[in-house]
């Protein structure tokens, strides 16, 4: 083997032990690794999950804030029928008589989902954000407004639309939710 050939390959060779040093090192100096989702969040603020999620991921409860008979089990067949996850059905347990066509109350967790169900009542419908609210489950109140769900592609249309799920005031973003 010629000097040439010797040289080249021990140059090789401390590249690559100082590449393991490197990336060795970098490992065990991260300091993202662990890391609490409360630790980003100024104190009193509220850990939010607004990743737009698929249908059958998302849990909601039906309530008919009209006085039309069977519209809360209609609509939740509806949502069923499009892989949602109902898991009450029933009449507004809070107020009677609403107008417009839907009322959706929901928490931090239930943010991202809350878009989505937005894309569904084509934006018209009322958001009531509760900070307080634990959980991701998202409240579906009918109005008397309510024509129909949109179709898939009125959705598809209404997402682009409207975007990303953005913040409510005094949340972060989870962790997870920056990718």
């Amino acid at each position: 083997m010629s000097f040439a050939r010797v040289r080249a390959l021990v140059i090789v060779g401390l590249l690559v032990v100082c590449a393991l040093v490197f990336v060795t090192v970098a490992l065990v100096r991260d300091t993202q690794a662990g890391g609490d989702a409360k630790a980003g969040c100024p104190e009193g603020y509220k850990v939010a999950d607004i990743r737009l999620r698929e249908p059958k991921e998302i849990k909601i409860n039906v309530y008919n804030g009209t006085d039309t008979q069977g519209l809360a089990s209609s609509v939740a067949d509806d949502f069923r029928n499009r892989q949602f996850q109902v898991l009450k059905t029933g009449n507004e347990p809070k107020k009677k008589g609403y107008d417009g066509v839907a009322v959706l109350r929901y928490g931090p967790q239930g943010i991202g989902s809350y878009h989505l169900l937005r894309a569904y009542f084509l934006n018209e419908a009322t958001p009531e954000y509760d900070p307080n609210r634990e959980g991701d489950v998202v409240d579906v109140v009918i109005g008397s407004g309510f024509k129909q769900l949109a179709t898939i592609t009125e959705v598809n249309q209404a997402l682009t639309e409207l975007g990303q799920p953005t913040l409510e005031d005094k949340t972060c973003a989870a962790p997870d939710d920056d990718k």
